[in-house]
């Protein structure tokens, strides 16, 4: 197994139907409970753990969960009420660094639990027209809706794959 991607790469299919949304949303809606489930008892020692040499620890991986779907599910928004909005690139090791890393992880699981119920009431309502609407990132080029919401499901199935290995060993 590639400790780095776990799960693997993303992987979206060409073209997003909403049966692809509803199968991601599905993944959403439990995400934060199951990931409470892995964290919420840990010990600081426990949550300073690592999945592999030189990653971040338990912590810093549930507080960059928090502000990276924080990021993404603004980006989501804008795509479906802007025309191909400019988005800047989310420099993620240096928010990692932000002093907010090292609060208690119930806030950051707080965060995920709003914006999640947030993206599954956004998902549900969307039309297959609006699954194409993109913005344009800065680094990343034109993401559309549909991948977007890929990535969210998927972002969170990464890192809980991560901090699962982090906590084995």
């Amino acid at each position: 197994m590639d400790v780095k991607y776990p799960i693997g790469k993303l992987q979206v299919p060409e073209t997003v139907t909403l049966n692809d949304i509803q199968k991601w949303l599905e993944d959403i809606s439990t995400y934060t409970e199951r990931l409470r489930n892995e964290v919420a008892s840990l010990t600081d020692e426990e949550l300073s753990k690592t999945y592999r040499e030189g990653s971040w620890t338990v912590r810093q991986l549930v507080h960059h969960i928090a502000d990276s779907q924080l990021n993404m599910y603004q980006r989501l928004k804008l795509a479906l009420t802007d025309d191909n909005p400019k988005v800047p690139e989310f420099i993620q090791d240096e928010w990692a660094e932000l002093p907010d890393s090292k609060l208690p992880i119930e806030s950051s699981l707080k965060i995920l639990e709003g914006i999640n119920e947030h993206v599954i009431a956004l998902g549900n309502s969307l039309t297959e027209k609006q699954l194409t609407r993109v913005f344009t990132h800065q680094v990343n080029g034109e993401i559309s809706v549909g991948t977007k919401i890929a990535k969210l499901a998927w972002h969170e199935e990464h890192h809980l794959a991560h901090i699962k290995i982090a906590l084995s060993k």
